[in-house]
């Protein structure tokens, strides 16, 4: 079992002990066991040893503890998912994580077993000014290119690496270069001035080899983390469809993804102001700005749950009370999948945490375990219908 699954289990377990368990506890412990008690099949000759011990604990534990309990626990009617989503979560996490071989990965789009449906593992390209493309591979490493006096190299870590030396900031408008990621990778760049950004799977950022004029302006489709170093003469930029957000030093996520409905900007550290035509915001650590893409609503500002959104970073799907359709739009852009849907698509919505090295079909078991009835026929997965 995971680290932080174990954990988390442990001590609910002990708060049960203690007789301190909340109904909502009680309630993610039944379904918990309920959830391994329906998955037999997950049981192999490779992992029954580890498996059954386990199983018997959590049934003794449980029933133990519901034995003290004088009243059953309520049922939860608004947000049934939210239990059942997370419990199935760290079910997913326990059999990624606990019984299956571990598989040492570097790079996103690492080898794992033959027989499973994995994160995709297409190769992101560096599209420079010229028009050439240069496509990464594992293997690549070292100086990739040189742009304008501007060097760029692929680090031991993986990471894409501009490096402008100690050269002063010449005239004019320098070359500008596009990185992409497609499905199933995400990837790190050190931007000439330093700072540095993520990019989340099928997303692209395209910014100049070296910053000249009062501005370091990037444009980006998709998703980005970006950790910007501070300027305060020359702020820094991200361009994202109708949307504008200037920083001087900050640490930030921006959704922009073209298939999202609005664009989200989340802020971690620092401040920065986010604007559109429909007016601006100027926003705090722990605050998200959300414009609509279609630029018909007026900016509002939220209190943002800024692990959820920037859990990506970290290889993690997070998902907080979330609809069908948002939670296959992630799964579609990080495995080698088209999502279809066939009939009405369920209201139900969903919670929980996996790893996003885990196999296609341990993520999917959680839409089975939710009664979400789907196919999957070479690289489609229809959603054919879902209980409400």
């Amino acid at each position: 079992m995971h680290e932080k699954n174990r954990e988390y289990f442990q001590l609910i377990l002990k708060k049960y002990r203690t007789g301190h368990a909340s109904e909502e506890e009680i309630k993610f412990l039944e379904t918990f066991f309920d959830l391994f008690e329906a998955n037999e099949d997950l049981i192999t000759a490779d992992n029954e040893a580890e498996y059954l011990p386990l199983k018997a604990a959590m049934k003794d534990n449980i029933d133990r503890q519901l034995d003290q309990h004088s009243q059953p626990p309520a049922k939860f009617n608004i947000y049934r998912m939210l239990g059942k989503v997370a419990a199935a979560a760290i079910l997913v996490g326990v059999v990624a994580y606990y019984f299956m071989p571990t598989q040492k990965h570097t790079d996103k789009s690492a080898t794992y077993a033959a027989n499973k449906a994995l994160p995709a593992a297409g190769k992101p390209t560096l599209t420079l000014s010229d028009g050439s493309v240069i496509y990464l591979s594992d293997s690549t490493r070292g100086e990739i290119a040189k742009q304008s006096g501007v060097v760029i190299t692929r680090s031991k870590d993986g990471a894409i690496v501009y490096d402008a030396g100690h050269q002063p900031n010449a005239a004019g408008q320098a070359p500008e270069n596009t990185f992409s990621t497609p499905k199933g990778v995400r990837y790190k760049i050190t931007l000439p001035d330093g700072s540095s950004a993520w990019l989340n799977a099928l997303s692209s950022l395209s910014y100049p080899t070296r910053f000249t004029g009062p501005e370091r302006v990037v444009t980006l489709n998709g998703e980005g983390y970006f950790e910007i170093t501070s300027n305060a003469q020359q702020p820094f930029v991200v361009k994202s469809g109708i949307q504008r957000v200037q920083v001087l030093g900050t640490h930030f996520n921006v959704n922009a993804y073209t298939d999202e409905s609005t664009i989200k900007t989340t802020l971690l550290q620092g401040s920065v102001k986010v604007s559109t035509s429909n007016g601006s915001y100027l926003i705090v650590p722990g605050e998200q700005v959300i414009a609509s893409r279609d630029n018909n609503n007026p900016l509002h500002k939220v209190v943002a749950n800024t692990e959820k959104e920037t859990a990506w970073v970290n290889d993690i799907f997070s998902f907080r009370n979330d609809d069908l359709p948002y939670v296959m739009r992630q799964i579609g852009r990080w495995y080698d999948i088209d999502i279809k849907y066939e009939g009405n698509i369920t209201t139900e919505k969903f919670s929980g945490e996996i790893s996003r090295s885990s196999a296609l079909s341990d993520v999917l078991t959680i839409l089975t375990i939710n009664d979400i009835t789907f196919s999957l026929n070479g690289h489609v997965l229809t959603i054919s219908n879902g209980s409400n």
